[in-house]
């Protein structure tokens, strides 16, 4: 049953965890050969089936950030960082039920061959899914509950046994990566190469060798995102208060920053909200490991690297330094993140959940994924020309809304006339008599397949001939997933654009979109709610 984003949402730390765990991998690893020892001292995880051997070319990562309040071994954080991160109580976590195993983040990112270039995509962790395989049980759930219950399974069936504590936990967090790499194979389409994961502790250890973070923030509903009791978030306390409308570029220390990207409760978009948080933070400290100086500086990277290697944790297959000799190049310009689509909206046995659509879900993540087709030069003395675009002014765009957003229609409809186009109609889906599928959809009638191509491709859609639509015009309709305008139809920014914030994907990921960051960005990183 369809319903909306209330009930029992609670901060998480998950997201928070994978930000550094992504930028430490993605840009650090490619100076891991100057520090070989402390690469040889990250965790070994669970060895994955039919893995490749080797650590270069094209490749899939799933980068997964637990929940967990306690270390590898099973031992409960001290109360001074729960505290520092206002994750819980010691006594929370021990007779509570305070924190768990769960993969509150997942970021499944693709390196292009060479390591140039690289795509990621979020899958939010309420993701309504069916498991490859039933643990205690249970066949389905949320698709970051995956770990939780395989470990949890795994402690069980060892508790009588001869192994060690430390055996016991180890194996509990092999079969948990197990279970989480096969889920997200089995909805995502993509075969996983290799892992990495981070605990919550890595978070507030990194934030601290990063000296904090920096962010940029838009006040929603009189200012009530840059308060949370749950995340601990707390702006208005550190001296920002920022005006409705406006943006302002923050820097949190340590526990502010996992507070900020833990807070869901008071978001417009809740936990897909949370996610491109958590895109924005990566794309800074990205930019802050390229730009800072801590690449170069042996003594800086060995201490950050120190402290990476106590909480992170990779697959055996993984050689980070084979893997380092491609990723010199990799930038956050060249780290493009999208979020894996949703259909809606559930609560199930009074949880929220998310519907999804898993054929949808891998044709927007393989379309991306695949490198685009090389051109060959043509030896022909001879050369065809592409036929001219007709000018946008020549073609009406008809917007129907078949989603929930009020005033949606109106919204894009304007974008495109910004763009150059003619209104035309301008109204709800229930006026068109094709049902709304999950994301946008764009038809043409006679003479207009090269602009309908054009306003597609602002919705990471296709254009599709329609023989009852009058020659001229061009539909769209929304769908029922679509909440916002895509950024892609926002005005481009100018070389003589004062500095400013970059502006977020319009859908909040309920039709895939991505992260865009504007030229003038501050620091590359996008201002978010």
């Amino acid at each position: 049953m369809l319903g909306t984003r209330g009930g029992r949402i609670a901060g998480r730390a998950g997201y928070a965890a994978s930000c550094l765990l992504a930028a430490v991998l993605l840009a650090v690893s490619g100076y891991a050969y100057r520090v070989t020892a402390l690469v040889g001292g990250i965790e070994s995880g669970a060895a994955l089936p039919g893995e490749s051997g080797t650590s270069t070319g094209a490749m899939n990562i799933l980068l997964m950030g637990l929940e967990s309040r306690t270390n590898y071994w099973g031992q409960t954080l001290s109360s001074q960082l729960l505290t520092a991160m206002h994750a819980g109580s010691v006594y929370g976590v021990n007779h509570e039920s305070v924190g768990g195993q769960d993969t509150n983040t997942l970021i499944l990112v693709h390196i292009f061959a060479g390591g140039e270039r690289a795509v990621g995509f979020s899958i939010p962790r309420d993701d309504w899914v069916t498991f490859p395989q039933a643990y205690d049980g249970q066949s389905q759930g949320k698709i970051d509950q995956a770990y939780g219950l395989a470990y949890a399974q795994s402690l069980s069936a060892t508790v009588s046994s001869t192994m060690t504590s430390k055996q016991r936990y180890e194996l509990a967090n092999q079969k948990g990566q197990l279970a989480e790499v096969a889920t997200v194979e089995s909805v995502t389409g993509q075969h996983v190469w290799d892992f990495a994961e981070v605990n919550l502790a890595g978070f507030f250890s990194l934030a601290q060798a990063f000296n904090g973070i920096e962010v940029c923030v838009k006040p929603y509903n009189g200012g009530t995102n840059l308060q949370d009791a749950n995340s601990g978030f707390n702006a208005v306390l550190d001296g920002y208060r920022l005006k409705e409308g406006g943006s302002q570029y923050l820097h949190l220390a340590a526990d502010q920053a996992l507070a900020f990207v833990r807070e869901r409760d008071n978001l417009p978009n809740g936990d897909l909200d949370r996610t491109h948080r958590q895109q924005a933070v990566l794309d800074y400290v990205i930019w802050k490991l390229k730009t800072g100086g801590i690449l170069t500086d042996l003594g800086q990277l060995t201490a950050l690297l120190g402290t990476a290697s106590q909480y992170i944790m990779i697959d055996p297959g993984w050689n980070l330094l084979d893997f380092s000799t491609q990723m010199h190049a990799l930038s956050g310009q060249h780290l493009k993140f999208y979020t894996a689509p949703i259909v809606g909206y559930e609560t199930i046995d009074g949880e929220d959940a998310n519907e999804i659509d898993i054929p949808a879900i891998r044709a927007a993540i393989k379309a991306k994924f695949t490198a685009p087709a090389s051109t060959s030069t043509s030896t022909s003395t001879s050369t065809k020309k592409a036929a001219p675009v007709p000018a946008a002014s020549t073609v009406t765009v008809d917007v129907y809304n078949g989603g929930t957003t009020s005033g949606l229609a109106t919204g894009v409809s304007s974008a495109l006339v910004a763009k150059g186009y003619k209104a035309g109609v301008v109204t709800n889906a229930s006026a068109q008599p094709k049902t709304p599928a999950a994301g946008a959809e764009v038809f043409y009638g006679a003479g207009t397949s090269a602009n309908a191509a054009k306003i597609a491709s602002y919705f990471g859609a296709t254009a599709t001939a329609l023989t009852s639509l009058k020659a001229g015009h061009v539909e769209v309709l929304l769908g029922t997933g679509s909440t916002v305008v895509p950024a892609s139809l926002a005005p481009a920014a100018t070389a003589a654009a004062p500095p400013g914030p970059a502006t977020s994907a319009g859908n909040n990921g309920a039709s895939g979109g991505a992260v865009t960051v504007t030229p003038n960005a501050k620091y590359g990183i996008p201002c978010e709610y």
